[in-house]
């Protein structure tokens, strides 16, 4: 699809979900809110639902958790221009209460839409509603609430998109504590908004165009999380590895050049 198309279909989109009555969050809600940002977006991050400041004002992360997210990008050195954002629930949940499965369910073909016309490299899920509906939409495993944490901070490859799972801007203010581990895991998103330097000259790429290597190791190193690849750090080093290492630091000898 090209770009003035995707722009087409995207406002006929944002105009249904403006309107929409499809649940009993329509009688509460001022503003269903739409997505906002990059169209051509790589990096397309799905929060929960609009806070009351959102709803007040019909726009995406303008309260107290958009000031932590500015804050993470900032030091991550991204910008809200290179992203796609928008919320897995439309419209603010009275209370602050959790969503509801037939609210969810309701809300979720919008999103399903938008990540089609999207289509970005990695799908970012801040929270755990957002990451369960994106884990499940890929026939991933999900972990109970309980035991999530165990998934923030993590790249999953689905066959079709990569997902990072991170903890929403929301949870640094109920708990500071967690700082560190949130600026490291929102450090990550400058890292996934680009293809490691050296791929170009990587024996991956040559392996994985040549039909040797699965493409898993390059969606989750070499387009993925690049930083933590073995290989890109002994390069950065000056360290010699052999061309069958793969990214994880183990060797497959059937790649070696006989």
């Amino acid at each position: 699809m090209i770009e003035g198309d995707v722009s087409i279909s995207m406002e006929k989109l944002n105009k249904k979900i403006r309107t929409c009555k499809r649940c009993r969050l329509c009688v509460t809600r001022k503003h269903a809110l739409c997505g906002e940002g990059r169209l051509d977006a790589r990096l397309m991050l799905i929060a929960q639902a609009p806070g009351q400041i959102e709803d007040g004002e019909g726009s995406m992360f303008i309260g107290p958790s958009g000031k932590v997210l500015d804050e993470l990008l900032g030091l991550a050195g991204v910008s809200r221009s290179q992203l796609y954002m928008t919320n897995l629930v439309k419209c603010m949940l009275p209370g602050y209460r959790k969503p509801k499965e037939d609210e969810i369910k309701a809300c979720s073909e919008y999103l399903d839409e938008e990540i089609a016309l999207v289509n970005p490299k990695t799908i970012v899920t801040l929270g755990y509603y957002a990451s369960r509906y994106i884990l499940e939409k890929y026939k991933l495993p999900v972990l109970s609430r309980k035991e999530f944490r165990n998934f923030y901070g993590k790249l999953f490859w689905t066959g079709e998109k990569r997902i990072y799972c991170i903890q929403h801007p929301a949870a640094l203010l109920y708990s500071p504590e967690i700082r560190p581990v949130m600026v490291r895991n929102y450090g990550k998103l400058e890292v996934l908004s680009q293809d490691c330097k050296w791929y170009s000259v990587c024996p991956m790429k040559s392996y994985h165009e040549a039909g040797k290597l699965p493409c898993k190791w390059v969606e989750l190193y070499c387009k993925g999380d690049w930083e933590s690849c073995v290989r890109y750090q002994k390069e950065e080093k000056g360290e010699w590895h052999p061309d069958y290492m793969l990214p994880d630091g183990t060797f497959d000898k059937t790649l070696r050049v006989t």
